[in-house]
């Protein structure tokens, strides 16, 4: 009989979340709806113009599961929407998005041109992704162990955030046009792997805490003022960045072949870092430092983004079978995270929308990548790139509930 009453409540988008707390929508649909009503994430910049951001196809993959799950026709047509803003009759991608620049974030929203041409062989997505996979092979610049820039403004650098915004779609469009590429296959993998082998924290270090997890990213030059002697890695371990690669892993894994042998190499760095990730968890709240290096200082603090990515990243890894958990610590780890988001980071505007609070506005390397200026940058209410983490934290986290 309960499980009969929460499939209904489902059905009406209506989620108990614990035994004694009930809200009018369920986290994944409130945050979604919320977005939609304050017209976030449509492929229109705050004037109006033509945008393609890697925050809309985050947020396109969060609406996209959704509509999946509830087949709600609003998210669907949303993201069509979304991406009609951007990619003319003919296929040009517009919304500022230019070749010359070479640079990774834009081709976030590819995942998305993907997903429109599956369903409805309009050719004009696929024009759209022929271009952005044009400039993964033909444009972007490279280390010279194979790594991509992650913009040409950035020479030699690879960034954890630059893998999510990239390789997911390198992965899709290889997956739908070319699934017996090895050459792919082997190139998405060595994707992942140099990034995962360039930034792993090896060694404990003054004043820094030792997690064994991946730094915001490297300079394969060493000439950047942050590099490191060691790999050339930046100082700090950032967390929305280890959330963007942790999205990556469990995301890619679900695409690249099983008997191509990067699935289990992908695989083998998920299953090393997710436990790692749990356990770096503030033990008290639940969720995770701005800066993962040093927990507890002066000025740092919970960042919301980053917490939201690690849950979805986490409960999914387990959901799946990516990672085994016996005796429960992770999927533990990722619900008391999940809990202290809901209760402290979620803020109901009695108006059917919700805020979310607490998600550092940018991270960049552009800098000396030091703590001070990660913990300068001001925080953003409903920046998308942790309101869309969350709306796919709560996916996931729901998965649980039913």
């Amino acid at each position: 009989m309960k499980l009969l009453v929460n499939s209904l409540l489902l059905f009406f988008g209506i989620l108990v979340v614990e035994s004694t707390t009930a809200r009018p929508l369920s986290y994944a649909i409130w945050a979604a709806n919320s977005a939609i009503a304050r017209g976030q994430g449509n492929g229109l910049d705050s004037s109006g113009k033509p945008l393609v951001s890697y925050e809309h196809g985050e947020l396109q993959w969060a609406l996209r599961l959704l509509f999946e799950r509830t087949k709600n026709q609003t998210y669907y047509d949303y993201i069509k929407t979304g991406v009609d803003n951007v990619v003319s009759a003919n296929g040009t991608v517009g919304g500022g998005y230019s070749t010359t620049q070479f640079q990774l974030d834009p081709i976030r929203v590819g995942p998305t041109f993907l997903y429109l041409y599956e369903r409805t062989k309009d050719e004009k997505y696929r024009v759209a992704a022929d271009a952005f996979h044009n400039q993964l092979m033909f444009d972007q610049s490279r280390t010279a162990q194979g790594q991509f820039w992650h913009k040409k403004i950035y020479p030699n650098q690879g960034w954890l955030d630059g893998v999510y915004m990239g390789d997911i779609f390198y992965a899709a469009y290889t997956q739908a046009f070319q699934p017996n590429n090895v050459t792919a296959w082997d190139d998405i993998t060595l994707q992942f792997t140099l990034m995962f082998e360039n930034t792993i924290q090896k060694v404990a270090t003054p004043n820094h805490t030792f997690s064994g997890l991946l730094y915001h990213g490297y300079d394969y030059s060493h000439t950047t003022v942050w590099a490191d002697p060691d790999r050339g890695h930046s100082p700090e371990i950032w967390d929305r960045a280890l959330g963007w690669y942790a999205m990556a892993l469990v995301d890619v894994l679900s695409i690249i072949p099983t008997s191509h042998p990067g699935n289990a190499a992908i695989l083998t760095i998920l299953r090393m870092l997710a436990p790692r990730i749990a356990a770096a968890a503030d033990p008290t709240s639940g969720v995770w430092w701005l800066v993962m290096t040093q927990p507890g200082r002066a000025k740092n603090y919970f960042e919301s983004s980053g917490s939201a990515m690690f849950v979805y990243a986490l409960l999914k890894a387990v959901r799946v079978g990516y990672v085994q958990d016996p005796d429960g610590t992770i999927v533990a780890a990722a619900k008391k995270a999940y809990r202290y988001m809901v209760n402290n980071w979620v803020v109901d505007n009695g108006d059917g929308t919700m805020n979310w609070l607490n998600t550092v506005q940018v991270g960049s390397l552009n800098t000396d990548g030091s703590f001070d200026y990660y913990v300068g940058v001001p925080t953003v209410v409903n920046d998308l790139k942790g309101l869309a983490a969350f709306a796919l934290a709560s996916i996931e986290f729901e998965h649980l509930t039913y």
